[in-house]
Order: structure tokens, then C-alpha cells, then sequence
């Protein structure tokens, strides 16, 4: 029996046919938000999600990292072929999926380098040194332009807008995932941030090449540095448009009131 080739391989990362709704309460039924949406992710590929406030972008993120907030009801998610539509956020997380968040949440008390050591050891199944990981952080910090000191400060507290977006690329990096969803990671950031993090996501990049990247964002600011290989536009649930960074140019100019 002959052995598969790479091309007999599963895509990385697959949505297909995706139906979201709020959760149903006794008062209220559920509103669906996301509303039969498909997409492959292949190794090594930037696709870029843009759309309007309220088209559904924020929660399809928190749906592929497991948030129990939403119900899906139809519809499957895949990971290297494997379906995780029930996974738990932290098996997930385990198995090489990482959401860098639109809205970093601060953790009081936990400094990164013991965040990243418990994040990571579970990443990889085994204790990790602290001498060891702490020379990796040191190796990336000064890669992302990030003080040392950042790593014994805790996380998120007291952090500028700037310095929460780049410390959620520092664990990207560190935690070393297959497929990244970046939840408008270029919200709030001025020009020379957003360039920093930017700049920060392809250096990820180019030591993992294989890295699949999701990137949801409003504008094409952030399009324009990380250079996606595929754009769709996102209206009311659905994907009304798909193609190349054109599509971002389009949008630009046209605005999202030529897409509904």
C-alpha cells in the first residue's frame, strides 16, 4: 500500500456551513448572527475576514475558540481534518489553535513568564524550565521590541493598547500554534503600533511558515503589512464576497454598502 502524499492531506483549518445564534432563553428564542459560513484555511495562509460593526465577526472568533456564549447550531469546524465543533476552548488551545483577542483581558497577580510556563507546558504536554523559557521570551522580546522587563510584569495590568496587542503576538510566538485567529488585533492601535504588531505577526511567520492565520479586522491599515493571501467580506452572517487583496483596495474605496 503506498503511503498518502502531502496533497491527500486535510486542510489545516475548515468552516463549513456554520450556523451561530445566540443562546435561547426562557423569555427570548435565539437570534442566529452567523448564518452558513465556509472557509479553508490551508497551511502557511493569511486570510483576512472585514466587515462591518454587527456583521458577526467578533463572535465567529469567540465560536472557533469554543466560547460558550454561542450555540451552533448547524455546521462544523475542523482542525487538520479532525472535528472540534465540540471541543473545549483548552483542548483546543492544546492542540495548536491560539485566538489573540480583540479586548486582552487583564490577569491580577500572574506575571507572563509563569502565564506562558502554565500555558505552554499544557501546550506541550511536559513541565517546562523556567531558565528555558524565560531565554525564548528574551529572544522574542527583543525580536518584537519589547522591554524585559515586560515579562514580570502581569498580564495585561496596567497595560497601554499597544503594549496588550503586542503581548498577545509575544504568546503567539512563544506558545508556537499551527493556526492563528487575530480578533481585530489592529483595534485602537496608531500607525507606529499597529506597524510594530504587524511586523511582530510576520516574524512569527517566518520561523513557522506553516502557521495558517486568520485575521478579522475593520480596515485594510493592517491588510496592507501582512499582505493576506485570500479577503472575504463578511455581511450580515454570511460571506458576500471572497478574492485577493483587491478585494480590501475595493472595499476602501466602495465602502461595505456595495456588498449587501
Amino acid at each position: 500500500m503506498s503511503s498518502a502524499s502531502p496533497s491527500d492531506s486535510p486542510p489545516l483549518f475548515q468552516i463549513d456551513d456554520l450556523h451561530v445564534s445566540t443562546e435561547a432563553t426562557d423569555a427570548e428564542p435565539g437570534v442566529e448572527i452567523v448564518k452558513g459560513l465556509s472557509l479553508t484555511v490551508n497551511e502557511g495562509e493569511i486570510h483576512a475576514m472585514m466587515g462591518p460593526n454587527g456583521s458577526g465577526k467578533s463572535t465567529l472568533a469567540s465560536v472557533l475558540l469554543g466560547s460558550p456564549e454561542y450555540e451552533i447550531t448547524s455546521g462544523r469546524i475542523l482542525f487538520r481534518g479532525d472535528d472540534i465543533t465540540d471541543w473545549d476552548t483548552d483542548v483546543r488551545a492544546k492542540a495548536g489553535i491560539f485566538l489573540a483577542f480583540q479586548y486582552p483581558q487583564e490577569i491580577a497577580g500572574v506575571s507572563i513568564l509563569n502565564f506562558l510556563r502554565q500555558a505552554l507546558s499544557a501546550r506541550k504536554g511536559i513541565e517546562m524550565s523556567v531558565l528555558e523559557l524565560r531565554l525564548s521570551l528574551m529572544e522574542w522580546m527583543e525580536r518584537l521590541d519589547i522591554d524585559q522587563s515586560f515579562m514580570e510584569r502581569y498580564v495585561n495590568e496596567g497595560f497601554s493598547g499597544g503594549e496588550k496587542k503586542r503581548n498577545e503576538i509575544l504568546q503567539m510566538a512563544v506558545l508556537e500554534p499551527e493556526m492563528a485567529i487575530l480578533d481585530e488585533t489592529d483595534s485602537g492601535l496608531d500607525i507606529d503600533a499597529l506597524k510594530t504588531v504587524a511586523a511582530g505577526v510576520q516574524a512569527v511567520r517566518s520561523e513557522r511558515p506553516a502557521l495558517g492565520t486568520l485575521a478579522i479586522t475593520h480596515y485594510q491599515r493592517l491588510l496592507d503589512h501582512l499582505q493576506p493571501d485570500r479577503v472575504h467580506v463578511l455581511i450580515d452572517g454570511r460571506i458576500a464576497a471572497s478574492g485577493g487583496p483587491e478585494l480590501a483596495r475595493q472595499l476602501e474605496t466602495e465602502g461595505y454598502e456595495s456588498f449587501r
